[in-house]
């Protein structure tokens, strides 16, 4: 009888540890599913919110900030250098190599609207940064314009002697009016596309140097490319006695755009087009080794 006993309890605590398990399972099992619910709501906020959220975040990222007053600043200093070098290329050269050094580390200054276009169409620029730096850069050209205007309304106007002698007012440089180039439009929109795409080609350069922390061969590809193109786009558009700009945001400083379609053509989607070709041809050549 003691026997039978002894093994009646053994049974029976036996059931009670096997019923404690069973319960230990399902309560693991009910938090599992408890934990998972959380996440499923999380992931659907952050699908409704992924736009916004983005922009948010992007707005108050401090280097975005930084990054804008970089093409703001470069870019004005760019138009700035268009007008009063009269559009020369040699000055251009020295004060787009001076900008790479200043502002290449922290914007990889860009200073032009096509080839900030042209970064976004090769994936080298997100879209949010593409606006925000085209933004930036049409401001820095139009704040140019108008901070030369304000300082030349101070110079002094030549009397009557002076002007008998062939004297001027003093003027602001700006480009060749439209006019004289009717029925030749075609020609300066080719001259735009070939220069950009030279400088746009110059340039991929410039920002695969300044990723390398190489910032004076970026400084010197972004400045003798520059230099190249407006060669060629000066030689090319001077044979129908026009104007090349090659910088959608410069050519606001140089008073090009009018109420034609063509001023666009030429001096805003033509400069676009040739970037696009130029990164594109550059990320056909370059050597992945390099």
């Amino acid at each position: 009888m003691h026997m039978l006993y002894l093994w009646h309890i053994y049974h029976k605590e036996g059931d009670i540890m096997a019923t404690k398990k069973s319960v230990s399972v399902k309560k693991t099992t009910a938090k599992k599913a408890v934990t998972k619910r959380p996440a499923t709501r999380a992931n659907s906020k952050a699908a409704i919110t992924g736009i916004g959220g983005h922009i948010t975040a992007s707005l108050q990222s401090v280097k975005l900030w930084k990054s804008l007053g970089a093409e703001f600043i470069g870019t004005f200093l760019l138009a700035s250098i268009f007008i009063v070098g009269q559009g020369q290329p040699i000055f251009i050269l020295f004060g787009m190599a001076g900008i790479v050094l200043m502002l290449g580390a922290i914007s990889g200054a860009y200073v032009n609207p096509a080839l900030t276009v042209a970064a976004w169409v090769t994936r080298r620029m997100g879209w949010l940064r593409t606006v925000a730096y085209i933004v930036a850069q049409l401001l820095g050209g139009i704040v140019s314009f108008f901070t030369l205007k304000t300082f030349l309304a101070g110079a002094p106007s030549p009397d009557a002697e002076a002007i008998s002698f062939g004297a001027n007012a003093p003027e602001l440089f700006s480009a060749l009016p439209l006019v004289n180039i009717e029925g030749k439009e075609w020609y300066v929109f080719f001259a735009e596309v070939l220069g950009t795409a030279i400088l746009a080609f110059a340039f991929a350069y410039a920002l695969r140097a300044l990723r390398a922390k190489d910032t004076i061969g970026a400084a010197f590809s972004a400045g003798f490319g520059i230099f190249i193109a407006l060669m060629i786009g000066i030689t090319v558009a001077g044979y129908v006695s026009a104007s090349s700009i090659l910088n959608p945001a410069v050519a606001i400083s140089l008073q090009a755009f009018d109420a034609s379609f063509w001023s666009y053509a030429m001096y805003a989607l033509g400069p676009i087009v040739g970037a696009v070709v130029g990164f594109g041809l550059y990320d056909l050549l370059k050597n992945e080794k390099a």
